[in-house]
């Protein structure tokens, strides 16, 4: 037995990335995932930069550990297999638009027909109401609806800006895995499954609220235009570099003005107490940026890692990779893909002592597991060819090559 969750069974009809990054995540943790893709096409994701073997970087990073199998939904036959194999799963995830499910025949009650204790995971946009439900959704759109793009652009009266990393996405999917592990738990104790459902921007909000919405935490209080804490980045130049230097506590106030050498700072009024600091941020963080200016990154990492105030270099990603804290804790994993050569990835972020997550395989070519799968769930050759032929199936096959993964090794140690 390796990884909690060994002995559950997953069939993952979700494409893009927060859907396949949650179950990637409990493909890590032990589960049997299936991914049901598009003949011949497969997940969109497959198709996008940074190509290795016909698969896209971003497809391998959030793919990885699973089985894929290629089904026709569109026709009667192949929602009838993909019932099939659903009868021997423990949950069902898709991220469709809403509606189109119970159109194909394999909304929540069309899978609960074929198996009572299913734990069916819908993830949309916006839910399964409202005047946006129907609604395309990317990430970006749910920057601007959920009001991460003003909290990043500063203020409610600054331009709204986007992160520039997919965070609903990433939010959503965090919270589709915890929720799975939750009803899995629930079906333990109870015996019955479940109809799950998560919009990105519920997601968001729960995500957002207990940090950025604290004025509206009160319903019967007036609200203004929020005002930005500080304009002034964290993030601070010195003399060949980027660093970050942050202070809360006054014991980490006067360490950082006894590492400037700044005894005036600790006399200044602006500067106090928490309250006051807060209330003179700018003054406060550009008086910073100038003394820091003065010395390289390295110069002052020493200085002000020796005084106690919390800090760090600001990596690039080429940078992040070669981190000595990065290799000391074996955050990096590299193995030989079957088809897509070495690769590099993050090791699954969370480790059991009793139940360590493993990472059994790379992401699976388009249909790699066809055969193998349906064998599982009882198909003979002959009807497996038979549907190949009648195009239920796709016809892809696992490669010729050699399908074993090499040994996973930590970076750290490589």
């Amino acid at each position: 037995m390796t990884g909690p969750l060994h002995g559950v069974r997953i069939v993952d009809l979700t494409t893009m990335l927060s859907g396949p990054w949650a179950t990637m995540m409990l493909a890590d943790q032990g589960a049997d995932v299936i991914k049901v893709e598009v003949p011949n096409s497969g997940d969109h994701v497959r198709s996008l930069g940074n190509q290795s073997a016909g698969m896209s970087a971003m497809f391998h990073n959030i793919n990885r550990g699973k089985r894929s199998v290629t089904i026709d939904l569109k026709s009667a036959e192949g929602v009838d297999l993909l019932k099939r194999i659903a009868a021997t799963a423990d949950v069902f995830v898709q991220n469709f638009r809403p509606g189109v499910v119970d159109r194909l025949g394999i909304g929540y009650e069309h899978i609960r027909s074929v198996n009572g204790s299913i734990l069916y995971v819908s993830i949309s946009g916006f839910g399964e109401v409202g005047p946006y439900f129907e609604k395309p959704v990317y990430d970006p759109v749910i920057q601007a609806v959920s009001g991460l793009a003003s909290i990043q652009g500063g203020s409610d009266t600054e331009r709204p800006r986007l992160v520039r990393t997919v965070v609903p996405d990433k939010v959503a999917a965090i919270t589709a895995a915890q929720a799975i592990s939750a009803g899995l738990f629930a079906k333990v104790r109870t015996g019955a499954g479940q109809h799950v459902k998560l919009s990105m921007l519920d997601a968001m909000l729960s995500f957002l609220w207990a940090s950025d919405f604290g004025a509206q935490t009160y319903p019967g209080r007036p609200t203004s235009n929020q005002a930005a804490a500080s304009f002034v980045d964290l993030i601070y130049e010195t003399k060949d570099g980027y660093m970050t230097v942050a202070v809360m506590s006054d014991k980490e106030w006067i360490a950082l003005t006894k590492a400037f050498n700044k005894p005036e700072w600790r006399s200044d009024e602006r500067f106090a107490t928490p309250m006051a600091r807060d209330r003179h941020v700018n003054e406060r963080l550009t008086m910073t940026q100038e003394v820091l200016r003065t010395r390289t990154t390295a110069e002052w990492m020493d200085v002000l890692e020796k005084a106690g105030v919390p800090c760090a270099p600001a990596l690039t990603r080429n940078e992040v990779i070669k981190s000595a804290q990065v290799q000391a804790s074996g955050s990096l994993i590299e193995y030989e893909h079957h088809a897509g050569g070495q690769l590099r990835q993050a090791r699954p972020a969370a480790k059991f002592e009793l139940t360590p997550s493993e990472v059994r395989c790379g992401a699976p070519l388009l249909g790699q597991h066809n055969v193998e799968v349906l064998t599982d769930i009882g198909l003979t050759s002959t009807e497996i060819r038979r549907l190949r032929d009648s195009e239920v199936i796709g016809a892809e096959t696992a490669p010729k090559a050699n399908m074993e993964e090499s040994h996973v090794k930590n970076v750290a140690r490589a």
